[in-house]
């Protein structure tokens, strides 16, 4: 047995005179290993050698309260993460003994974890031993877990953690006892919290927390009836205390791969509550709901379109029934739902001899991209690649064809279940079958070419950029509008509109790609152009706009996003002229839909710093009522005109407060151009609304004097000027048409014929 002296070690020292305790999946020790050969992730070892751990939480019993650790930057593995108390290794050949048996496990007495502890929290923290009694920690149970250490290495990371943790807790009366004094070379801060200072952490985006502390806190310490809940039940009793499980989870997906190309273990993921983003947790910027009910007009929008007029679903119809397997379909509509909530909607109401075409032409090319997005389950590049290019075939040539270790959750089940896909997929007409087929070949060419790409400091340029953005949602406006002109109730000509339909594939995804900096950032597959980017970064990075602490950063980072924001409003003239192109109704909601939502995520995405520590997202109440307004031209008009002045404004207001955003005359250029386009029709669009309100105001008050006339004439003002504009006799009449018509008229043109 030997002393440890960790005071005069390096982290070098410690990675190789360490000598942590080797264990098979059952926690028996069965050897040791240096602590870095442990810890390398290599393609011999893909999740490093399986150890022991420790992971200690000392509370506060008088406040309440947690005290939490900031790992030092200067820490080999997972620096500058927010982790529990201390969380350390038991290690060979100590005095005293840190190895446990399986009977000191069964008996809840782990006095080599808890004697590790002792010697780690003296030496991280620099509480003396004297003042932590080995008797008061109390074993509350075994987690094993892994994790590639790839926020901080990337994604070929060398280094991660392969642990059975053992979750030990401990209390003192007050913080007040104990001597604590940080060793700077393993600590940078240190904090004591309550719950609800731990939550509002774990939800500042700009913090890391190491990836084990959130599967213990969201698991067991937190959750409800967690631990932490009543202290006094969970030191004092044995109600929590599990020995004889070894609960097992897998890591999120951008914790998986490392230099090993490691892959799921276990069929439970860890903190599986968000995908993406720092450790799995990327802030939603969403406004309070106090905020939110105090725009009315919204609340009065969700209500409508909730319950009073919803989106109405065709899928019910005669033409649907007879024509598709009606348990084939349901699976169809059920995972559309589950991997498109709001898009399922939107294609519900389409027109039933194109709705089902629509519907499985996007689970297709979601499939698609399900496979092009899974950094883990394939062995290389080139196997990733082979499946894109023949997908076209596969999926949609083989009626059996499926795939499973793919993706994750639903779309994981997607490809699992895919032959029902093609099922509803076969009985499409041909001409619906050759688009979707012809889509999904050079989408999959499209992805293939990005697959080798390191992308995690964005597109080379603009070219690039846009043509990233071609491949991936240019190409689905090309689909679409080919499957619309094919189903007879948009033109032939519709399906020659490339470069319309491409652009307005583009405005979707550019709108995408710039809410979505932070997280893409984070996952290493990052798309904004470098040619744009680096004319503002001072170091060369594209995570340097994430640092909104220092005052440039965030000055240029609000420059850049100007920059891109400025760039994709280029694409609204065309957006709006291709809207202009259509006749049918459903059709029209079904594209302006994400046209004005675009434009509302724009609007809130200028000149807004929110979007480098999180996503930003508008108001469901806006959704709502961008939804019931978009019915025809004018409406879209309407929306395009508000959030264009909106932007002009708040980069006019920008500039007179001394901000020199050096895209201003473009910005106010291109909202200009969108403006001179909508105005005539947002301002008829306007008057309606006005002559609207006005005419049931005066009804309103006809009726509370009881006078008839009055409402009667009101009512008639209402109904004759709705007449008026259906015909054309006043403002811009709109010629768009239900497809019920279009199809009658179709019938009878050949008759006649």
């Amino acid at each position: 047995m030997s002393k440890w002296d960790g005071a005069k070690m390096s982290q070098e020292d410690f990675m190789e005179k360490d000598t942590v305790l080797v264990l098979d999946e059952e926690d028996n020790v069965i050897g040791s290993e240096s602590k870095r050969a442990a810890h390398e992730f290599l393609p011999h070892q893909p999740t490093g050698v399986l150890h022991r751990a420790f992971s200690a939480f000392i509370f506060d019993e008088s406040t309440n309260e947690l005290l939490l650790q900031q790992r030092a930057s200067d820490k080999i593995t997972f620096p500058s993460v927010w982790t529990n108390t201390c969380c350390s290794h038991p290690l060979h050949g100590m005095s005293p003994s840190e190895v446990d048996t399986p009977a000191d496990v069964a008996n809840g007495t782990v006095l080599g974890a808890k004697n590790a502890a002792i010697r780690k929290l003296e030496h991280e923290l620099g509480i003396p031993p004297s003042e932590v009694s080995i008797d008061k920690f109390k074993f509350l149970t075994r987690l094993h877990y892994w994790a590639a250490d790839t926020v901080t290495h990337g994604k070929k990371s060398p280094w991660g953690e392969h642990e059975i943790d053992y979750v030990l807790f401990y209390t003192v009366p007050n913080k007040s006892v104990l001597t604590i004094k940080p060793h700077p070379e393993e600590i940078d801060d240190i904090a004591w919290v309550t719950q609800e200072k731990l939550h509002e952490m774990m939800n500042d985006s700009s913090l890391l927390f190491s990836p084990w502390f959130r599967i213990i806190v969201n698991k067991w310490v937190t959750s409800e009836n967690g631990w932490w809940q009543d202290l006094k039940v969970t030191m004092e009793t044995d109600k929590f205390c599990d020995y004889g499980s070894i609960h097992r989870f897998d890591p999120p997906a951008e914790h998986m791969g490392g230099a090993g190309n490691a892959k799921a273990k276990f069929s439970d993921v860890g903190d599986s509550s968000k995908k993406q983003g720092a450790y799995g947790k990327i802030k939603i910027h969403k406004e309070s709901k106090a905020s939110q009910l105090f725009h009315l007009d919204e609340v009065w929008s969700a209500i409508t379109l909730l319950y009073i007029k919803p989106l109405q679903s065709n899928l019910e119809s005669d033409y649907v029934k007879e024509t598709f397997n009606s348990s084939d379909l349901r699976f169809c509509d059920d995972i559309l739902i589950k991997v498109s909530r709001s898009f399922a909607a939107v294609i519900r109401q389409l027109p039933p001899t194109l709705l089902v075409d629509v519907l499985i032409f996007y689970l297709v090319l979601r499939a698609l991209d399900t496979v092009e997005d899974d950094m883990t389950a394939f062995e290389s590049n080139d196997i990733k690649i082979g499946h894109l290019l023949e997908f076209h075939e596969t999926a949609l040539g083989d009626p059996n064809w499926s795939m499973d270790g793919v993706g994750e959750a639903d779309e994981k089940k997607l490809l699992q279940e895919f032959p029902k896909c093609h099922a509803v997929f076969a009985a499409l007409k041909p001409a619906s079958k050759d688009v979707i087929i012809d889509i999904t070949k050079r989408m999959a060419g499209g992805m293939a070419e990005y697959v080798g790409k390191d992308l995690g400091q964005g597109t080379t340029d603009i070219e690039a950029y846009n043509r990233y953005c071609h491949f991936v949602a240019g190409l689905v406006g090309e689909g679409l509008s080919r499957l619309f002109a094919a189903s007879g109730l948009e033109d032939k000509s519709l399906a020659g509109e490339l470069v319309l339909s491409d652009q307005m594939g583009l405005f979707l995804q550019k709108t995408n790609i710039i809410r979505d900096y932070l997280e893409d950032y984070v996952d290493g597959r990052a798309f904004w152009p470098q040619t744009v980017w680096k004319k503002y970064s001072k170091t060369g990075d594209l995570g340097y706009f994430a640092n909104q602490n220092d005052e440039d950063a965030k000055l240029q980072s609000i420059y850049c996003l100007n920059d891109l924001v400025t760039d994709a409003l280029q694409l609204v003239p065309d957006c709006l002229k291709y809207l202009s192109k259509l006749h049918c109704a459903e059709v029209f909601r079904f594209c302006a839909i994400p046209q004005v939502m675009a434009i509302a995520t724009l609007n809130k995405c200028y000149h807004n710093a929110d979007v480098f520590t999180g996503v930003v997202k508008i108001r469901k109440g806006l959704s709502c009522k961008l939804i019931n307004n978009t019915n025809d031209m004018s409406g879209v008009h309407s929306v395009f005109y508000e959030f264009a002045v909106n932007i002009a404004k708040t980069a006019a207001k920008a500039k007179g407060s001394g901000f020199v955003d050096p895209s201003f005359d473009r910005t106010i250029q291109i909202c200009d151009t969108i403006c001179d386009l909508t105005r005539p029709l947002a301002q008829y669009k306007s008057r309606s609304a006005t002559l609207n309100k006005c005419c049931l105001s005066i009804a309103g008050i006809g009726f509370a004097m009881e006078r008839k006339s009055i409402v009667v004439g009101a009512s008639a003002i209402l109904v004759g000027s709705k007449v008026a504009a259906a015909v054309g006799v006043v403002g811009t009449p709109s010629d768009l048409k239900p497809a019920s018509i279009i199809i009658a008229e179709m019938k009878g043109n050949k008759k006649t014929a």
